[in-house]
């Protein structure tokens, strides 16, 4: 059963600036620099990861100058802390176990981590460009439930901002039931600089969706993808998914812990299939 988490990456346009007056205008052109700057130094992954990292703190002063309500503030403040979680997570290599390795060079690992119980890690090359694999992703992600047999739907509740959403996802049940139906609420902070981009998300409450009759509210997060050109392959995508979920309910580890590894693979196979048939029809 795969939970909708995939997901998440976006410069403030001319017509918002435009419309935008006083004390708004002036921290949206602050941050919009802000990021023009990192996007320009930004040499690889690693270092634009440390420069979120070190910003984050200065956006987000800018941002509580109110050009987004308190509760939009929130929302926005969870997918950074997603964001930083899921990559102090991925950065730590040291208790990564092997899962499983598929013969394309598909790889799953995992670990157990004290205050957050067991993540996945997912690391596959795409053989496509980022820019497609970045649109079916965070684009089209409502459209998921089209290629992906474990999504039933996604749905995008609210966009704050350029980088900020909250979804609801239901997740399809599996062959013989046996996980049963789950579904999602989450936050969703994409940011895309330069040549990588970081896909967050995490649980969260939102007052107009609450609990669906015939579905167990799980919960995930801290959740991640990264995506970057494969080294000296710009043709080719990297993408590295951190899974942590909390399916809720009574279920055996071993049946979680299978069910998880697994929709990382198929996720894999999946999305490559519906990649490779965008670029048969735009041919």
């Amino acid at each position: 059963m795969l939970p909708a988490t995939s997901k998440l990456c976006a410069a403030i346009s001319y017509r918002h600036l435009r419309n935008m007056t006083g004390l708004r205008r002036q921290v949206a052109v602050a941050i919009s620099q802000e990021l023009s700057r990192l996007a320009c130094r930004s040499p690889g992954p690693g270092a634009w990861i440390s420069q979120v990292r070190r910003r984050s703190s200065l956006l987000s002063s800018r941002l509580e100058e109110k050009p987004f309500s308190e509760m939009e503030m929130s929302y926005i403040k969870q997918g950074e802390e997603a964001l930083q979680k899921s990559l102090s997570i991925l950065e730590d290599q040291d208790g990564w176990k092997t899962e499983t390795v598929v013969g394309n060079g598909d790889k799953v690992m995992s670990k157990v981590l004290p205050d957050v119980g067991k993540v996945f890690r997912l690391e596959v090359v795409m053989d496509q460009p980022l820019d497609t694999v970045y649109s079916e992703l965070v684009d089209n992600m409502e459209r998921m439930g089209e290629w992906n047999p474990n999504v039933q739907e996604v749905k995008i509740l609210q966009k704050i901002g350029k980088d900020t959403v909250i979804t609801h996802e239901k997740a399809a049940a599996p062959p013989g039931n046996i996980v049963g139906p789950r579904d999602f609420v989450s936050v969703r902070c994409s940011k895309r600089r330069g040549s990588t981009c970081v896909l967050a998300g995490m649980a969260t409450k939102y007052g107009a969706m609450p609990k669906q009759d015939g579905f167990i509210r799980a919960e995930n997060g801290p959740t991640c993808m990264i995506l970057c050109p494969l080294p000296g392959s710009p043709s080719q995508t990297k993408l590295t998914w951190l899974l942590s979920i909390d399916l809720k309910g009574w279920l055996p580890k071993t049946i979680i812990n299978q069910v998880l590894s697994q929709t990382q693979v198929d996720f894999a196979n999946h999305l490559r299939e519906r990649l490779a048939r965008g670029v048969a029809v735009s041919c």
